[in-house]
């Protein structure tokens, strides 16, 4: 009779088998890469203009709340699609359908507390 853990050997085996080659191959790239660093090879590239100024640059913080709510939306399309298709099935009708009004109801509440504290405004 086998230990539940016996099982588990395979998986450990292929994680180490994985490291190897990964290790492996980062080893023989830093033996066999040419190094030889100069000033002007270690300056910043920027689409080939010499930077100017300092590389702090001030954003505002709009900007990541339209990336995250466009974030929250794309997460919602990829609910709905399998939503669809588990809908058309029989049994399932009522029981879906409530349980996605659920969860649009949720992102109605997100949306709206968004738009109460101005953050869809662009300016």
């Amino acid at each position: 009779m086998h230990n539940y853990f016996d099982t588990y050997v395979v998986v450990v085996v292929l994680l180490l088998v994985g490291a190897g080659i990964v290790g492996g191959a980062l080893a023989a790239n830093r033996m066999l890469r040419p190094d030889r660093p100069t000033a002007e090879k270690l300056t910043t590239y920027e689409c080939g203009v010499d930077p100017v100024g300092e590389g702090w640059a001030h954003s505002y913080v709009r900007y990541y709340v339209f990336a995250y709510l466009y974030v929250v939306f794309a997460v919602d399309a990829v609910f709905l699609f399998p939503w669809a298709t588990v809908f058309s099935a029989p049994g399932y009708g009522a029981t879906t359908l409530a349980e996605m009004f659920v969860f649009l109801a949720f992102l109605a509440t997100g949306l709206a507390y968004a738009g109460k504290k101005g953050v869809l405004s662009w300016v």
